[in-house]
């Protein structure tokens, strides 16, 4: 019988750079700005070659597709990204806030058979 292989540790990764400095795994939108960009380049390219048969022209608005909607999702998903990222700092301090008022009113200060310090223990 054939023993199971001992499993060993996860290889790492290299990381996948666009253009040698664009991090694409690690950066948030990154990914799914290129992928919807390169998307936009041929819709838009293949539309206007098929409107004008002129395959310079075509080319041009190609990339000039991939610049556009590439920059669009990415301000689109930063911004979003942005704003999630304050909801959850907000979100985060609420319950910091929570949690101080509900310890200190059931064990500190704001008990109010602890209101007078010097006889808290005659209350207890």
């Amino acid at each position: 019988m054939a023993a199971a292989p001992e499993p060993s540790e996860p290889k790492e990764r290299k990381a996948f750079k666009l253009l040698g400095f664009l991090d694409v795994e690690n950066i948030p939108c990154a990914r799914d700005s290129i992928l919807y960009g390169s998307l936009g380049s041929v819709v838009a390219g293949f539309g206007h070659f098929l409107f004008t048969s002129r395959i310079k022209r075509s080319c041009d608005v190609g990339v000039g597709g991939f610049i556009l909607v590439t920059l669009g999702c990415w301000f689109h998903c930063r911004y979003n990204y942005a704003k999630q990222r304050i909801r959850e700092r907000i979100a985060r301090e609420e319950i910091k806030k929570k949690i101080l008022y509900e310890v200190f009113s059931t064990h500190g200060w704001l008990n109010p058979r602890m209101q007078n310090w010097r006889t808290w223990r005659a209350d207890v």
